[in-house]
């Protein structure tokens, strides 16, 4: 992930706005700000962000109505809402335009500066080209036909367990954080979503034994990580 991170914010509460961008700026972001959806889908064409994050009721255009339009050329770069509403309809309407992430009203500055650089540094996921095949220690992935391969055998994964994967794949090495992680598969990041991630990530642990330089890690308090041990 390169050093400065440029965001969009596309927000209509002016107050909001300045404390989001200077707290963001202090922290080494660089954040350009539109007002209303119309000016958001202009600035975000000419300024090309590293992560565009919406209000959702705005004047003139909307943040999904933004969003639509973006996600018909533009299905690259990574969507964080911040809204007011909570109803679980708009969120999955939210992730069905191709948002990443979604941020209730009041959060925490902290909170939105950890899923930034989440979303920032898993950007390769949303590309266009998916990449074909994973090397994992001495295991192939093939996240396209779901096929996990070893010594000549091979395991067909769940579409879940199977994205799951491939996103550890893309942030391997790094930590995966949950609660985006739980929005972008469930739309919701209840405990008992949470407690199916476990499930998930223990079947996947179950499969990849086999190679003993392979480990997904527990990281306390904010999600998983895939690492590859040297030396086996």
């Amino acid at each position: 992930m390169k050093d400065t991170i440029n965001i969009l914010l596309v927000e209509d509460e002016p107050d909001l706005s300045v404390i989001i961008h200077n707290t963001l700026s202090a922290q080494g972001f660089n954040v350009r700000i539109a007002k209303d959806g119309e000016e958001g889908l202009r600035m975000f064409y000419a300024e090309k962000p590293d992560v565009l994050v919406a209000d959702v009721m705005m004047p003139k255009m909307d943040g999904f109505t933004m969003v639509r339009h973006i996600r018909r050329t533009d299905l690259q770069t990574p969507v964080l809402f911040l809204t007011a509403r909570s109803a679980i309809d708009d969120v999955v309407e939210g992730f069905e335009l191709g948002a990443n992430d979604y941020l209730k009203k009041p959060f925490g500055i902290m909170e939105l500066i950890v899923r930034l650089r989440a979303l920032a540094g898993r950007r390769p996921e949303q590309a266009i080209q998916r990449v074909k095949a994973y090397g994992i220690g001495n295991f192939t992935f093939h996240p396209e036909t779901l096929c996990l391969e070893y010594a000549g055998t091979s395991q067909e994964l769940s579409p879940r367990e199977a994205r799951i994967l491939e996103l550890l794949c893309l942030s391997k090495g790094e930590t995966l954080y949950t609660k985006p992680l739980l929005l972008e598969l469930w739309g919701d990041d209840s405990f008992f979503n949470s407690r199916s991630l476990q499930v998930f990530i223990s079947k996947l642990r179950r499969r990849l034994e086999k190679d003993p330089g392979i480990r997904i890690v527990n990281v306390r308090g904010e999600g998983y990580r895939l690492v590859e041990r040297q030396g086996y």
